[in-house]
Order: C-alpha cells, then structure tokens, then sequence
C-alpha cells in the first residue's frame, strides 16, 4: 500500500477521511500519523503546533497520505508503517515502554490484553505469547479491541476463575471458567467452547494485523461449509459476525474528538491570556521558573515549559546556582534567566512567570532586556502570600481569584510544577553534598 504526496501548499486537497498521513522530506519518512479527517489533523499541526511539532515541521517537504474505510483500519496501518519505516520523530520521544502491544497466549483458551512490554509479566510469565503492534494510541486500541469483542468475544482474565464474570452475560467471554461446573464437564462441550475461543482470537489477531480481508473469505468459506453439512445453526452464527465485522469496521468511532475539544479550549485560553496580558500575540508557550535553597547552599533553579496548557517535559530545565554567599532570590533569578535565555536553540517563550513579587518581575525584566532577541517576551511574577499576579506594564497586580477559572488554574499549575522541578532539583544537590 502506497502514498499518496502533495506538496505542502496543497494541504487543502487532503480527503476528510479517515486514514493514515506522512511527514517526509524527500524519501525520508519524519512522522506518520493516523486521523479521522486527514485534512483537519494535518492543518492542526502547522496551525496548532505542540513541542514535538517543532522538532521537525521545518524539514518537512511533502506530506503523503493514505485513506482508509474505518478509523479502526487507520489505528491498524499506523501501528504497521511505523514497525515497517521507523519514522524518526516518532521514536525520538518514545522507547519500548511507551508503546503499546495486543499480547495473546498461546494456550487452549488464550487470554487478550494490552501491554507496553513485550514480555508478559504476569502470572503467566512461563507462556508463549504472540504480539501485534506497535500502536501509538493507547485509548484508541483499547476502544478497538472492545468494538471487536463484540464480534469475537474472547478472554482476558489472566487466571480463569471459578464462576462466569460479567463479561460472560453481556455476550463478550466465552466463558472458558464455566467448564469447572460439574454440569459441563462433557468432552464434547469442553471441545466446543476451545474451538469456538480459539477461532474468535484468530480471527482478532489476523484484523489488529491488517488482514480484514482474509478474516472475512475464511467466514465467508467457513459459513458455506456450514450451510453444506446443515448445520444452520452455526453458519447464522457466523453469518451475523460477517456483518456485525463489516458494521464495526465501518462506522466505530475509536478516535476521541480530542483535537477539536483542544482547539476550543485553546481559543479562549488564548483570548483571555491577550486580554490580561494587553497584547495581540499568540501566548502558546509559557516558561515559570523558581528557585529552591537552604541559606543559600546547594540553590537550585528550574524552568518548566507548558505548551498550549500542557506541560511539555522535554523542555523543562535545571540550573545548579552558581552565586555563592549570602541567599539573594533577586540574584538568583537574574542568573537563571540569563542563563536560559543564552541558548535560543531551546526556543523562546511567550510568556514567563517568576515566582515572587515587584522585585522579582522587575529583575527578569531588565535581564531579558539585555538579551536582543528575547525583549519581545511577556514577563509576570506570582506573590505566594495573597497570589497576586504582577504584570510587566502595569502598576497593580491582580489577584489571582478574580481571573477566569481556565486562567487560574493554568497560572497555579504552573507556578506549583516549577516548584516542585525545583525542590527536586535542590534535594538531590543536597544529597549529593552529603555523600562528599
């Protein structure tokens, strides 16, 4: 299965159908995504970009695409691309444990789970396992394979129990823990129950492959068998699998509408923040900083980054203070920040928080204005006594309660991440001091 390219001026004639995209520069594959609306998700990107946006949209040179019938059949290819190209951003910030697998045993009623290892560390530990993956979205995956029980139901207790579960009586389990029943301890019935499980993951694990197509001939065949020998009974059975599969893989719904939900919130954010902070720019990226010592020894400084009001780990930050005497907040910070603002590679923000008060703002101001390239930046500082929010610009702070709730809780977020990156930071030099 082959992409399909246009140039980056031609994003406007991607389908709005599900399916799986391509960021490449010439014929290095960057990043491979899947979508429900291609068009929507590849422009969210350029428009709306997160912190891992930036480490590549500069290289990209065409974008290719592949459309599906399903988002189910999206979820699917993606997992196979990336295991086929290993696109680099997409393993830059990810390893193994980050990525997720369907895990199926081989026993006489195997067991269907997720998992990021692919080891089984379970109580099962000593039984061959088949993996299918990787895949990206973890809530996709699993709203995939609950769709799909529904069709093939099967098992994922990881110890059969001793009475039927509630996935038993809602049509989901086969039920493999009801041979324990005195009752059912009939070889004939033992025999059906492991075919029937055993079928069902078969034909789970040939779909989460990519192989929808073989899994519906081999019914189809199986059915016509069926019918032949009359039973009837079980060729209406797989009958109404057929369709139910070919229902499921065209309509189930397995993306959440994560981007347009973001893209609103984002919006107001984004209004509220102009609005306070009297300006027409863009206020994606925010930095806070704080600084953490004992009597001045062992001062740490840290700088969290949150990214259209998520915090975006790859950028945080820790400074080992290098002022030595007497503890001098107002110092420490100027040395951070001037620090910091020596490696523009890193990217600037768009607006810094300090925590502190009128002294605190107006030393971050007058180092950032040292700095040519970084005068732009907005500057604020949070008072912890009554959270009063200094503003570069304005005489009075505002308190913190008054603003919009969004804007609250996004400014103490941050302040209390950068406080704890910080007493992280200084616990650990402390540590370390100690063991000298």
């Amino acid at each position: 299965m082959n992409f399909s390219n246009l140039k980056l001026n031609k994003i406007n004639l991607l389908p709005k159908t599900a399916g799986v995209y391509a960021f490449k520069k010439d014929r290095e594959f960057l990043y491979i995504g899947k979508a429900a609306n291609l068009r929507e998700r590849v422009k969210n990107h350029f428009q709306q970009p997160g912190y891992r946006d930036y480490l590549f949209l500069d290289k990209v040179k065409k974008i290719g695409y592949i459309k599906t019938s399903s988002e189910i059949e999206a979820l699917i290819l993606e997992a196979n691309l990336i295991k086929k190209y290993q696109p680099k951003y997409n393993v830059v910030w990810r390893d193994d444990k980050n990525y997720f697998f369907v895990g199926i045993t081989k026993e006489d009623f195997p067991q269907v789970f997720i998992t990021h290892q692919t080891k089984l560390k379970t109580i099962n530990y000593k039984l061959k396992t088949d993996y299918a993956g990787p895949f990206v979205d973890g809530k996709a995956l699993k709203q995939t394979l609950k769709v799909l029980r529904k069709v093939f139901p099967y098992r994922s207790c990881r110890v059969i129990p001793k009475r039927a579960c509630l996935w038993y009586h809602l049509g989901y389990c086969p039920a493999p823990c009801l041979l324990r029943s005195k009752i059912l301890e009939v070889p004939e019935i033992k025999e059906k129950i492991k075919r029937e499980t055993q079928t069902n993951v078969n034909c789970l694990s040939e779909i989460i492959r990519g192989r929808k197509s073989r899994v519906l001939r081999n019914l189809k065949k199986e059915m016509r068998k069926m019918s032949s020998s009359q039973n009837f009974e079980r060729a209406a059975k797989i009958r109404d699998q057929i369709e139910s599969l070919e229902k499921v893989l065209a309509h189930a719904k397995v993306f959440e509408e994560f981007y347009l939900t973001q893209k609103i919130n984002l919006l107001r954010i984004q209004k509220i923040l102009q609005r306070i902070l009297k300006t027409k720019k863009n206020v994606a990226r925010i930095e806070a900083y704080d600084i953490s010592n004992i009597q001045g020894k062992e001062a740490a400084g840290a700088m969290v980054t949150f990214i259209n009001g998520l915090p975006e780990k790859n950028f945080y930050r820790k400074f080992k203070i290098k002022i030595s005497g007497k503890p001098n907040d107002i110092a420490m910070i100027k040395e951070v920040l001037s620090r910091r603002l020596k490696h523009p590679e890193w990217g600037f923000p768009d607006l810094i928080l300090i925590d502190g008060g009128k002294a605190q703002l107006n030393a971050a101001i007058n180092t950032k204005c040292q700095m040519p390239n970084a005068k732009s930046i907005l500057v604020t500082a949070l008072a912890k006594k009554e959270n009063k929010l200094h503003i570069e610009g304005k005489e009075k702070p505002i308190l913190l309660k008054s603003l919009p709730r969004e804007i609250f809780n996004l400014i103490l977020q941050l302040r209390d991440e950068a406080h704890r990156f910080a007493i992280l930071y200084h616990r650990k030099l402390r540590k370390k001091a100690l063991l000298e």
